[in-house]
């Protein structure tokens, strides 16, 4: 299969990662994407699609983990033909790297992970563009190391964003230090995105599984961008979260985005410039 890469978003261009958690099946993916595709085209920003094939830090061994690799990147590249998205999703276990890499645009290292050597330098070898996720443990200026792993296996300058999405903060909660967003874009040098959704899990909340305030997404995303430190947003999005089947206490619903989006896109615009609020949906399809 022949490896096709999204355009380049310029680091200083306003751009989100949306999607549900997790794969539930072809249709409730190509139908969230579909939605998603609509919405952000008609806002203006660029789209990363998100979803995941493999969830597998999941709480309960009993919960649904997604239908697996080969399915979920048949589903993936199918969105991405029909609908123009690049498409991001995460990778567990090095020898995933290089077949997602063929399909996905972006290659996203979970924040439980951020510390696995052979995890990040084998998606660093594929040549993709990497989104890395802080652990919850970890100092913002920890991230440089992190960063330096993929940087010593490949010539990847533009192509690392790294991310934050809340500090643990006592047991089954996090807490956001907006400070570490301009400081892992100091120390890192990289494009900061700020995980508006995992930053309100409960994680392990609710016993078997976590819980979530997302009653607090749009504040915490509202006061990321105002630092001026925010190259984009993350956040997973569903038709009908109360439905989903995986993280659906911290899920924003589809119907919600137009609004936020157009709140979001004014903030970006009036803390970093207009001329760098984003034109439109991200190209797959582009050399």
């Amino acid at each position: 299969m022949e490896t096709v890469r999204t355009a380049q978003i310029p680091p200083r261009s306003f751009f989100c990662i949306a999607g549900p958690c997790v794969i539930e099946s072809r249709s409730a993916a190509l139908c969230c994407a579909r939605m998603l595709a609509d919405i952000f085209q008609a806002a203006a920003i660029p789209l990363y699609f998100k979803a995941s094939f493999d969830k597998a830090n999941r709480t309960s061994v009993a919960s649904f983990r997604g239908p697996g690799l080969s399915e979920g990147l048949e589903i993936l590249a199918e969105i991405k033909a029909t609908l123009g998205l690049p498409v991001l999703t995460d990778i567990h276990e090095p020898w995933q790297a290089e077949p997602v890499a063929r399909v996905a645009d972006v290659l996203q290292i979970p924040a439980l992970l951020c510390r696995q050597t052979d995890l990040i330098t084998a998606a660093a070898a594929t040549g993709a563009q990497l989104h890395l996720k802080k652990g919850q443990f970890l100092a913002p200026w920890d991230m440089d190391n992190v960063v330096n792993k993929a940087r010593a296996v490949a010539p990847v300058a533009g192509r690392i964003w790294v991310c934050e999405r809340g500090t643990t903060f006592g047991y089954n909660n996090l807490v956001v230090d907006m400070r570490s967003l301009p400081i892992m874009a100091q120390t890192t040098g990289c494009p900061v995105v700020f995980d508006a959704t995992h930053s309100v899990q409960l994680p392990g909340g609710l016993g078997s599984s976590s819980g979530g305030q997302p009653e607090f997404v749009p504040a915490l995303a509202q006061a990321a961008l105002a630092t001026g430190a925010v190259s984009g947003l993350f956040f997973e999005t569903h038709p009908d979260p109360a439905t989903a089947r995986c993280d659906a206490h911290t899920m924003l619903p589809c119907a919600a985005l137009p609004t936020l989006l157009a709140r979001w896109k004014a903030l970006y615009a009036l803390v970093s410039g207009p001329a760098t609020a984003g034109t439109g949906r991200a190209v797959a399809n582009a050399p």
